[in-house]
């Protein structure tokens, strides 16, 4: 009678832990994307009640998705204030575009040495789609189509512990893409700029070239996003 009093247990226990791992996620992307598109902008304090009335989830479930999006880089603990959206100085910013142009570079030379022939495929794909989300005017799918673009770079470097790296780094990064996106004719610029990533990389399959495209793509993304955050800062 205990043993299958214990067994009953921990199957509810199990049947928690899936339910519950997936509506975290859920509300760790929500939030993510809400700070990324400047819903919650810099600075600005993340109160649990509201969020549990947003998402329509527990305090429990909102807790840990803070404490994911800490880990991050997005939200920051503050001492006698709680959580609030992460702000990045201008120093943070040029810091973060330095490690990511030299592990975006080597994931493009990787991907066009080592990805397979499907994944070439997926990655001129996802190119269509970042073309479709740029001329839409929607923030949102724009960030989200950049995302989809680079989950399958990232596969196809064949590297786990680049894609680590370069998704903790982009992770933090994606606050800056609203900002560089915003400059003045950067879209057509970031498609003519993936573009030639994308050819290098899936098309003709050269390693130098891609590292030099993306390198290009990043450096160019950094010049705007910091020139935006200084004319911001003197305002």
């Amino acid at each position: 009678m205990m043993v299958e009093t214990l067994v009953r247990k921990t199957m509810t226990i199990d049947a928690v832990r899936r339910t519950a791992a997936p509506l975290r996620t859920e509300v760790v992307n929500a939030l993510r994307r809400a700070i990324v598109a400047q819903e919650f902008t810099p600075g600005e304090r993340l109160v649990e009640t509201v969020l549990c009335e947003k998402y329509s989830v527990s305090r429990t479930v909102v807790r840990e998705a803070l404490r994911q999006l800490e880990s991050e880089g997005l939200v920051s603990m503050v001492a006698n204030r709680g959580p609030e959206v992460a702000t990045l100085s201008i120093s943070d910013a040029e810091n973060l575009y330095e490690v990511r142009c030299a592990l975006e570079s080597l994931a493009g030379s990787l991907f066009a040495e080592r990805a397979t022939d499907e994944q070439c495929t997926e990655l001129v794909a996802r190119l269509g789609e970042i073309k479709a989300a740029m001329t839409s005017g929607n923030a949102e799918k724009r960030l989200a189509a950049k995302d989809r673009y680079y989950d399958v770079l990232l596969e196809g470097t064949g590297n786990a512990e680049i894609a680590r790296m370069l998704r903790s780094v982009n992770a933090r990064t994606q606050i800056l893409r609203a900002l560089s996106l915003a400059a003045p004719g950067r879209q057509a610029h970031t498609i003519a700029e993936i573009t030639r990533m994308t050819a290098a990389a899936a098309v003709n399959r050269d390693p130098e070239e891609a590292r030099i495209a993306c390198q290009e793509h990043i450096r160019n993304a950094a010049e705007a996003a910091l020139t935006e955050m200084r004319r911001l800062q003197a305002s």
